[in-house]
């Protein structure tokens, strides 16, 4: 299993619909992430950080990721999330949810 923790911003003016959205998410898009290995997701938010946190239980991340990225009821989905976010300014180029480097894990 891999954790991965990522941040992204959330646009302060769009606080309340990004809440919104995430209070109904579509079925397809939870059906997707369950079939490409991710478990355990969640979503977290302090000022105007995004903090994400989930749980890969595949054996090629990028693949699956890809998988994810090419299902249509994922791209409608990111259509409507993603004018809420931007990146932050640790973002690789290209990088939407920047990774963050684990420091502790308990024992």
């Amino acid at each position: 299993m891999k954790r991965v923790a990522q941040v992204v911003r959330i646009r302060p003016e769009l606080v309340d619909r990004y809440r919104e959205l995430h209070r109904d998410v579509p079925q397809p898009v939870l059906d997707t992430l369950r079939d490409c290995h991710i478990g355990n997701y969640s979503i977290h938010l302090l000022g105007d950080v995004l903090f994400g946190y989930f749980e890969y239980h595949g054996e090629d991340l990028a693949a699956d990721m890809a998988r994810m990225a090419a299902d249509e009821a994922t791209q409608n989905w990111w259509r409507l999330t993603a004018p809420c976010q931007q990146p932050v300014e640790e973002a690789a180029p290209g990088e939407w949810w920047a990774s963050m480097e684990r420091v502790f894990l308990m024992p």
